[in-house]
């Protein structure tokens, strides 16, 4: 059999194998985004090796590992897909170069391989794929010196990779609070599972059994920017070096590998446009990929319910809240909403989603919370398109939609709902630290682009570089009055509470504190008084 015939059958492998694993991987996807696509991405990148592989008359190793590095650049899909083709890239140098391919030579295309997948990465990453591919370089280096045959060592690498996935959710803060694996790592170690079965010459195992998902792992975040944007590069002299730092600024998960003749680049952004034309800056681009992450996330999640959740009993009256941050997401499903509109400060969702929402809620009648003042009119128009009873309850923060939702009970009419969750929301009272997007004067107040922002009831009371400052005067204007139970929202990348919790809790002994991680963009701490 020709080097060539022999590729073509490992590719195929690892294909099958990532076929048949494809949904699960999608499923598993949370970093570096929720997208949902990380098993499609690395399917497709495969794929797209086997499509140039079925076309080639390569007769020598060599043109053969030159053939198979392009088709892996060329074909990449995805950050998973870009971190594979530079992985295939590193072992098809080293095998391209061998005279024989043992245990020893397998070995070092490994070690090859986990050097280029961690010199493409601007910031590594532990418990990714990254973390995979090292660890299978260590382990085929411990059996090489075994003498052990291909297939022997293959088994021994599956085994090590599953072990490796299991192990990154203990890794990564993000799989951890989820409540899986990498997606991108569990991908790779598929692959591998395909090599090897075309390495012995036997079937595919079968699958272990598929569980359902976390409820945590099913509602995710939304990624800061949200366009995935990549795209091939070519031309004589490209210089990644220089092209890496304009990309930078555009977003992040930044991806610039190939080169001088061909790069794949690879970046999350708000502006593709921009991405685009420095890559026409440098040559001439194709492949150009441009996917909506924001979209695919909803989709994810809308699949993974589906899936995952039984019918629920239909009651009078739904609770659809509008709200933002994960860890709020779960407070306020954890008090009865029935639904959960995805929208906060800057990102207001239109009424035809408030609308889906209060059509799919189990119940006959359905109450509203906007949790946003930018949001009661949508939610208005919303109740007044539904076609059974809908009322709003005016609420202007997620501080007030929780005090809300506790008054809420199902089996009532929504209009009795809204009077007792009214008269709930009015009884708390609610104060923020925000970060100051630019220079301003508030309530006599001065704040700087950058610094916190204190406010009481929409009043500005206090601003400043340190966070613990003005959140305490946010904490004491709310406490200036007595009150039983204090109720704090941490926001997206707050601080720490502890040297506040502990002030609070010396000078109002009798004072119930309550903290919850809610997640939350642009806030780093929501508070409320009761």
């Amino acid at each position: 059999m020709t080097d060539l015939e022999t590729l073509r059958g490992l590719v195929r492998g690892a294909t099958a194998a990532l076929e048949r694993a494809r949904q699960r991987i999608d499923d598993l996807n949370v970093y570096p985004v929720p997208d949902g696509d990380t098993g499609t991405n690395l399917l497709l990148t495969a794929r797209g090796v086997g499509e140039t592989l079925d076309n080639s008359t390569a007769s020598d190793r060599a043109t053969l590992a030159d053939e198979l590095t392009r088709a892996a650049l060329m074909s990449a899909r995805g950050n998973s897909g870009v971190i594979l083709s530079q992985i295939v890239r590193g072992a098809a140098e080293e095998l391209g170069e061998a005279a024989t391919v043992d245990a020893p030579t397998i070995a070092r295309a490994l070690r090859a391989a986990a050097d280029e997948a961690y010199r493409a990465v601007r910031k590594p990453v532990e418990g990714t794929m990254l973390t995979v591919i090292r660890e299978l370089a260590e382990e085929a280096e411990a059996r090489a010196a075994e003498r052990i045959g291909p297939r022997e060592l293959f088994e021994a690498l599956v085994r090590r990779g599953d072990d490796a996935v299991v192990h990154t959710q203990e890794q990564l803060d993000v799989l951890r609070r989820a409540g899986v694996v990498d997606a991108g790592a569990a991908g790779l170690v598929e692959l591998l599972r395909g090599l090897a079965a075309a390495v012995s010459g036997e079937e595919l195992p079968e699958p272990a059994p598929v569980h359902g998902l976390p409820t945590q792992a099913v509602h995710q975040e939304l990624s800061q920017f949200r366009y995935c944007t990549a795209f091939v590069i070519e031309g004589e002299g490209l210089d990644a070096v220089a092209l890496e730092p304009k990309l930078e600024e555009l977003g992040d998960s930044l991806l610039v590998v190939g080169d001088r003749t061909a790069l794949k680049v690879h970046v999350h952004t708000d502006d593709p446009g921009a991405a685009l034309s420095l890559g026409t800056a440098m040559g001439t681009i194709q492949a150009v990929e441009i996917a909506d992450m924001h979209r695919q996330t909803e989709e994810r999640e809308e699949r993974l319910l589906e899936a995952t959740q039984e019918p629920e009993p239909e009651t009078r009256c739904a609770a659809v809240a509008v709200v933002t941050g994960a860890g709020n997401r779960r407070l306020f499903e954890s008090l009865g909403a029935a639904r959960i509109v995805e929208g906060g400060q800057t990102m207001n969702p239109p009424t035809a989603d408030l609308l889906a929402a209060v059509q799919a809620a189990p119940a006959g009648e359905a109450v509203v919370l906007p949790n946003n003042a930018n949001v009661i009119m949508a939610a208005e128009q919303a109740a007044r398109l539904a076609a059974g009873p809908v009322v709003v309850v005016p609420t202007r923060s997620l501080q007030a939609g929780l005090a809300a939702l506790v008054a809420f009970n199902p089996e009532l009419p929504a209009a009795d709902n809204a009077a007792g969750m009214l008269e709930a929301a009015a009884a708390v009272e609610t104060g923020e630290v925000a970060i100051a997007s630019r220079d301003a004067a508030l309530d006599g107040i001065a704040v700087r682009k950058g610094e916190y922002l204190g406010l009481l009831a929409g009043r500005a009371v206090a601003a400043g570089p340190a966070f613990h400052e003005v959140a305490r005067a946010v904490a004491d204007g709310l406490l200036a009055e007595p009150r039983e139970l204090l109720t704090l929202l941490t926001g997206e990348g707050a601080p720490a509470l502890n040297g506040l919790l502990d002030e609070l809790a010396r000078r109002h002994p009798d004072l119930e504190i309550d903290v919850h991680e809610g997640g939350q963009p642009h806030y780093p701490l929501l508070l409320s008084a009761e």
